[in-house]
């Protein structure tokens, strides 16, 4: 599928500000599942631009504004076309060692999947197994038929809320709520994941989704989160507990973490040596091509 998004973010200050450097997680991955075609990334007023990775292989922009300049408005609009390949999410072989859950990664695997399978801030592990025996009480033994009963307990289990304020909320939080974004939907199943053992991480990008008939006024398109558990012999699948399926051709992944907060899309500050409000406004547009 061929996808064209525009993205474009927006910060208006009530007084002139000076910027400090700003990361920018806005350029998409390139995989065997996924090719960047072209990609452009505007940044008004002019900083000085640095495209490099970050230390999980992710492409990372860095904005440097000069000291003296000062603005009312800071905006990033970035703008690509990618072609995804995942169409059919399945289509992958698993070693023999891992055919049926649980199974155990070789040293090199554990050696390597050591961060994604720490348990997040705010885990309580007895908690979670306790949940898990309640809405999961016969998993399959089959892998694959364990991630999908997993990934659809939590869509069924929570309830969704979009939630435009930064932040996510740690696993025991959405547990207590019983509610969440997408973001929190991919924390607390990764906390599931690492809590049994399986390696997982956070990936922040796009979703292709076009309105449902019949639907005059759709919700407006926005960034989306989802999470990825590793395989022996298949890899990092995509799997999103907000919607209760394996990832496909409609996602666009553009970064991965072990660690979600530190692939946040806009990532800076301001000065000001007066007080100072801000808002926020953003605009995204997906169209397959």
């Amino acid at each position: 599928m061929f996808l064209r998004l525009t993205h474009l973010t927006r910060y208006d200050y009530s007084q002139p500000v000076a910027f400090a450097p700003h990361a920018l997680y806005l350029r998409p991955r390139e995989t065997p599942r996924q090719r960047l075609h072209d990609f452009k990334l505007d940044v008004t007023p002019s900083p000085r631009r640095i495209a490099t990775s970050d230390a999980e292989d992710n492409a990372l922009d860095w904005a440097w504004f000069s000291p003296d300049l000062t603005a009312t408005r800071l905006e990033f609009r970035s703008e690509f076309m990618v072609e995804t390949l995942d169409t059919n999410p399945f289509d992958f072989f698993l070693k023999p060692t891992a055919l049926t859950f649980p199974f155990t990664y070789d040293a090199a695997e554990r050696s390597a999947l050591g961060p994604c399978l720490a348990a997040p801030r705010g885990t309580d592990e007895p908690q979670l197994r306790a949940w898990l025996a309640h809405h999961l009480p016969a998993p399959p033994p089959d892998t694959v038929a364990f991630l999908t009963a997993l990934n659809s307990t939590v869509h069924q289990a929570l309830a969704y809320t979009r939630r435009d304020e930064p932040g996510i909320q740690t696993p025991a939080e959405t547990l207590a709520l019983r509610s969440g974004s997408c973001r929190d939907y991919a924390v607390f199943f990764i906390a599931l994941c690492r809590t049994l053992g399986l390696a997982a991480r956070f990936v922040s990008g796009y979703l292709h989704e076009p309105p449902a008939p019949g639907i005059s006024h759709p919700l407006p398109p926005t960034m989306h989160a989802w999470a990825e558990v590793y395989l022996p012999g298949a890899g990092w699948r995509g799997l999103d507990p907000t919607r209760g399926v394996f990832c496909d051709d409609a996602f666009v992944a553009v970064a991965h973490a072990s660690l979600a907060e530190s692939v946040n899309p806009i990532q800076g500050g301001f000065y000001s040596p007066v007080p100072v409000s801000s808002h926020l406004s953003t605009h995204l547009t997906i169209e397959r091509l």
